[in-house]
């Protein structure tokens, strides 16, 4: 008798606490997000890093705005040090975008402001140039997140591999944005091309 109690008082709890966690939103307290909701921010990678892998959670209640998290990773040595940076095209809130790195530069940051009049964000990639290397087996990626608010991430698939640019869409429904990452390869040799 004592021990069915005692299994029903464990079963109880277990139940208790798989309904509390199912409650939960899905939200990483832990994650070292860059931005605060309806807040702009500004991340730059290290000098001689370049970004490999964004992360995203939205939230509707939040202004239909999204928190940001970043990693960056050293540049292998074969493309040496950059040997420029800057800030490339921005987009307007609301409005589809598509920019890839000027110059065959690589993304080595992102800066954001957020707009509450359309409860969407202006973007901003910081790119850095490697001498004269140039990108090839460039691709999109599928669309991060797979669907409208639900939580994103994209992690380079593999050392060597770098984010050109990206092309997002905006959808004026649900307020939130869907990304194809554009991810190349750069070559270890110099080349005559100025963007490719």
């Amino acid at each position: 008798m004592m021990k069915s109690v005692l299994a029903l008082r464990a079963l109880a709890v277990l139940l208790l606490l798989a309904g509390a966690a199912r409650a939960q939103p899905n939200y990483i307290y832990e994650e070292e997000w860059v931005n605060t909701w309806r807040q702009g921010f500004n991340f730059q990678c290290p000098h001689g890093e370049a970004l490999v892998a964004i992360r995203s959670y939205f939230s509707e209640k939040e202004g239909s705005d999204r928190l940001w998290s970043f990693e960056c990773q050293r540049t292998p040595p074969s493309l040496g040090e950059p040997t420029e940076c800057w800030w490339d095209d921005i987009n307007r809130a609301g409005m589809e975008w598509s920019s890839s790195c000027t110059n065959n530069g690589l993304v080595a940051g992102i800066q954001s402001q957020y707009f509450p009049s359309v409860l969407d964000r202006e973007w901003q990639f910081y790119c850095c140039r490697y001498s004269r290397r140039c990108p090839y087996s460039c691709w999109k990626t599928t669309d991060v997140p797979e669907y409208y608010r639900e939580e994103g991430e994209m992690v380079i698939p593999s050392y060597g591999y770098f984010i050109r640019g990206a092309q997002t869409t905006f959808s004026g429904v649900l307020r939130d944005r869907q990304w194809k990452y554009i991810i190349c390869r750069m070559t270890d040799f110099d080349c005559e091309f100025q963007n490719f």
